[in-house]
């Protein structure tokens, strides 16, 4: 059976489920008179794994020059962040943010070959897995994060790309509750797994978790969150040289 054919088996149950919930997400929207949330509705209908999101952007950037170490961030709402203030997103280096709002694991897999490997990184750092144990797409568990995650590595080695695999931040109910969703305790066990797959694979693990926790409350601190889920300005200061040690890592494996 063609590689493409099997990955139809195996998502039509949940697409077409998705799907259905989706289309009558927008008859909802729509009857209520909220266009612009059917439209938003309808625009994920048509493009669940977000592949027109970078696509034109992707097919204009030209092959890396001889030498240069370019790395693709993949990853969720964390990612799509990072830049978006007032600390910029790794100026000067050849690194692309590929991150998406409220992106989950499989999404990420979907798009991989494109947002990814067609851009080919030396480094990929995959950033994921907060958005699927929170059930933004459905549900999601520790063991179909790990298998989408080993589906990427897979991709990313098949094309000879270093990987980075980024811990899951953690979260705090700093001004509203989101360890309702994304309970403390299920993020540090999704951690360990995350690690057990790096070394399991010959990937670098990259701990932001320990960076940003409040050990004493197992929350992220109030002072380097916007919002108690995404990173402000000195989160993410303090998340970037460890992303840089992790790059310059993966780049010193053979």
């Amino acid at each position: 059976m063609p590689a493409h054919a099997s990955m139809d088996v195996i998502y039509s149950g949940p697409m077409k489920l998705l799907a259905a919930l989706l289309t009558a997400g927008c008859c909802l929207w729509a009857q209520s008179g909220d266009a612009a949330k059917a439209a938003q509705l309808e625009k994920k209908l048509h493009d669940w794994a977000g592949l027109t999101v970078f696509g034109s952007d992707d097919s204009e950037i030209r092959p890396p020059a001889p030498g240069e170490n370019r790395v693709v961030f993949l990853g969720d709402s964390i990612t799509a962040d990072w830049g978006q203030g007032a600390a910029k997103f790794f100026p000067g280096r050849p690194y692309y943010n590929r991150g998406i709002e409220e992106q989950t694991t499989p999404q990420m897999l979907v798009r991989f070959r494109q947002d990814v490997i067609e851009l080919q990184p030396k480094v990929v750092v995959i950033e994921g897995g907060m958005n699927d144990i929170a059930g933004v797409m459905g549900p999601g568990t520790e063991g179909t994060i790990a298998e989408n995650l080993l589906s990427m590595i897979d991709l990313a080695k098949a094309h000879g790309i270093h990987v980075v695999i980024a811990s899951l931040t953690p979260v705090c109910d700093c001004d509203f509750n989101q360890s309702g969703r994304r309970p403390p305790g299920r993020i540090a066990a999704i951690n360990g797994t995350l690690r057990g797959i790096a070394k399991q694979t010959g990937s670098v693990y990259l701990d932001f978790y320990s960076a940003l926790v409040n050990p004493a409350k197992r929350q992220m601190k109030k002072e380097l969150t916007s919002d108690g889920l995404i990173p402000n300005d000195a989160g993410y200061a303090l998340m970037a040289p460890l992303a840089e040690k992790a790059i310059a890592d993966a780049l010193s494996m053979r």
